[in-house]
């Protein structure tokens, strides 16, 4: 072993995937050399390699997998994707090694940085990041700095004649589509709607689009030369379809890639949608451009931050304090198009300020893109309920802070460390009213994260396959919203445990479930996004969800006495309600049994009968206790309704008066005689009433089996 070669190689996908493909090559592919290997999945190494390496098998090198902090200089293997960029110069002579002499000429035609003013960047050119923020930057010049490793080994698959199908969103198709056809030295062919006439439809009307489509690209089709790329943008909307059945659509388009397979193809599918496997089957390569990287090579060999490499000097000098290394965590979801949106947006957010000048800090940046995340999304939004806000559960409290420390430092964690070490959801179980998803909304804004809250019943649909695509869709959104947490309420409906029964329903549930371990499976420390399941039910959840590597259940049970003071003490400041401590005491005691979101009714309806009220009352401690005693009957009435009633049922039911004896409202005399005459007598006073019937009750309750055996059937 110790004449081995050690390599270390820099993943240009997934590294987990890269890690195990090397762990299992002993087995499964002995003869796999490295070439073979960076051929399937493309990388870097941490040193030069030379030709010879290539042929090496891999069960005879050494290899590593890391992640490369900023300024780590990354190489470029030798026989990666040979591409061509004008006429007959390679494209790797665009791109300045490290070990090209500093400041050499770039190529002719091909900026070495992008951005600058009046620069008009050809097809199929690479560039590369400049060691500083550059002066300006358009989105196109975004997508080629943050993808051009992938931009390269999606050309050299076309350049070798193989189909590429690319699942990325909607937004960078535009850019990607040119230039990598551009890179691989092939014709592009770009299948469109306005390359056919469009055929009448039976009224004389024009077909839809989708037909349009379908025939520009069977033309395209047939008339294709050798050299030629057919590109089609959006292969997933014209399968006609949203889950993997194989629609009429799809037939059809099937027919026509199939037709011809010999024709190379370059399509593109948005993440949120699913073509039928048989569609996919057609392409050579699959490629997903997805998150954006921690850091990108520069022209000097080094690496620098995304942070730097696709941040205007305008816009970072805008933020007192800018964080290039900092801001990667809240853009990593970001498509590199969406995150120049973002900047803008902040930048116009603070344009006044600017004018006045005022500064506005790194953390108003980071709050600017929250809201510019929430904002184009349909259902995200930002949190604004902080840990303080939620009284007691001191407990629950100190567990998810640290569960969120770590999450927070995760891109300083050892690379081999983050995807064991990053918690990927909490289950809240506990009874109703605990604050469950309070303590989500308060995560979400500890992690300055955008917040999702989702009833478990709406995903689940009627329609075969529907309910795992809502799933797929809620989970791509939130990795677009990074960081972002996403709370599944009523978990139980849509998580419960698999069963082997063949009947439509427990088929749908176990896909159902089946879709979430797929998801929570595919997990990205990079990419930070929290689940967070409320349920009442903690016994129904399946198993595999309550894996400690998967969810971390944490109960939140109904407040003990401490809690409830502080519930008291929040809600009192929150509605403006002035309670002095012995007054907060005294209602912590009476509502024993509570939960905070009934305490919090209590201080709700004073200020609501304070301010609407018809008579309008004053939020006194004589209000409080009514309201106190209103919850403590509503409370008993309920118990009794689910006990069985005491005599035989019907007519002939048992009749007994019992008096209560003196002693058994000691409590209420307690309340009372805490301050004499003041605001807390007050308080028993109102209590009193409702509460007394409680108190009531709780005697009777021991007497209640001697009565009924005492009274038997007859009328007393």
């Amino acid at each position: 072993m110790s004449g081995q070669i050690e390599i270390t190689l820099v993943p240009l996908g997934d590294p987990q995937q890269l890690k195990d493909r090397i762990l299992l090559v002993e087995m499964d592919e002995p003869e796999l050399t490295l070439g073979g290997l960076l051929t399937d999945s493309p990388a870097l190494s941490l040193a030069p390699l030379e030709p010879e390496h290539l042929e090496i098998p891999v069960r005879r090198l050494r290899l590593s997998v890391v992640a490369p902090s900023a300024g780590t200089p990354v190489y470029r293997p030798p026989d990666l994707a040979p591409l061509r960029v004008d006429g007959d110069v390679p494209a790797d002579a665009t791109r300045p090694r490290p070990t090209d002499t500093p400041g050499a000429p770039s190529t002719p035609g091909v900026p070495s940085t992008p951005g600058t003013p009046g620069t008009d960047v050809p097809l199929g050119a690479v560039i590369v990041a400049g060691v500083d923020h550059p002066a300006e930057l358009s989105d196109r010049d975004a997508v080629l700095l943050a993808h051009d490793l992938e931009i390269t080994a999606a050309a050299g698959y076309l350049e070798r004649g193989l189909s590429v199908l690319v699942r990325c969103e909607k937004l960078l198709v535009e850019h990607l589509a040119e230039d990598i056809v551009g890179r691989s030295g092939r014709d592009a062919v770009h299948v469109r709607a306005a390359a056919t006439e469009q055929p009448a439809g039976p009224f004389g009307m024009s077909a839809d689009r989708r037909t349009m489509l379908l025939a520009a690209l069977q033309q395209a089709v047939a008339d294709a030369k050798p050299q030629d790329v057919l590109v089609v943008r959006h292969l997933d909307l014209l399968a006609g379809g949203t889950d993997a059945t194989l629609t009429a659509e799809a037939r059809e388009l099937t027919d026509v890639l199939y037709d011809r397979s010999d024709r190379v193809l370059l399509a593109f599918v948005d993440p949120s949608l699913v073509v039928p496997e048989v569609l996919a089957n057609r392409f050579d390569v699959r490629l997903a451009i997805d998150i954006l990287p921690r850091v990108l090579p520069a022209a000097d060999g080094s690496t620098v931050p995304v942070g730097r490499a696709l941040i205007t000097r305008d816009e970072a000098e805008r933020f007192a304090g800018f964080d290039d290394g900092g801001l990667y965590k809240h853009v990593a979801g970001l498509n590199a198009v969406r995150l120049r949106h973002a900047l803008r947006f902040a930048h116009h957010q603070y344009r006044e300020q600017a004018d006045e000048g005022r500064r506005p800090s790194f953390a108003d940046l980071l709050h600017e893109l929250r809201v510019f995340k929430a904002r184009t999304s349909s259902a995200f939004e930002v949190p604004t309920v902080p840990f303080d806000a939620i009284g007691g559960y001191d407990d629950v409290k100190t567990e998810l802070i640290r569960a969120l420390t770590i999450i927070n430092g995760a891109p300083d964690l050892p690379v081999h460390l983050q995807h064991d070490l990053v918690p990927r959801g909490f289950i809240f179980h506990g009874p109703p009213g605990t604050g469950k998803t309070l303590f989500a909304k308060a995560i979400a804004a500890r992690l300055d994260a955008t917040i999702l809250v989702v009833s478990g019943p709406e995903i689940t649909d009627m329609y075969v396959g529907e309910s795992e695509r809502k799933i797929r869709e809620l989970f791509s959104e939130a990795r677009r919203n990074a960081p972002s947490v996403v709370v599944f309420d009523e978990f139980d409906s849509i998580a419960a445990s698999r069963t082997g029964r063949d009947d439509g329903g427990s088929r749908a549930g176990n896909a159902i479930v089946a879709q979430l371990l797929t998801e929570l499976d595919g997990f990205r420390p990079e990419v930070p996004v929290l689940i967070v399941g409320t349920t009442n039910r903690i016994d129904l959840i399946d198993e595999a969800l309550l894996r400690p590597s998967r969810f971390r259940p944490i109960k939140i049970d109904l407040p003990n006495s401490r809690a409830r003071e502080e519930i008291v003490r929040v809600h009192a400041q929150h509605f403006d309600v002035p309670v002095s401590k012995k007054l907060t005491g005294a209602i912590a005691r009476a509502t024993e049994g509570m939960n905070g979101d009934e305490i919090r009714s209590i201080f709700r309806d004073a200020r609501a009968d304070e301010l609407v009220g018809d008579p309008k009352r004053p939020a006194d401690a004589r209000r409080l206790g009514e309201l106190v005693g209103e919850l403590r009957r509503g409370k008993q009435q309920r118990d009794v309704d689910r006990r069985q009633p005491l005599g035989s049922p019907g007519e002939r039911r048992g009749r007994t008066t019992l008096v209560l004896p003196a002693s058994a409202l000691g409590s209420l005399g307690d309340l009372a005689g805490l301050t004499g005459q003041g605001e807390t007598s007050l308080a028993a006073e109102g209590v009193a009433s409702a509460a007394a019937a409680d108190e009531l009750a709780e005697a009777l309750r021991p007497l209640s089996t001697q009565t009924t055996a005492a009274l038997g059937e007859g009328d007393q």
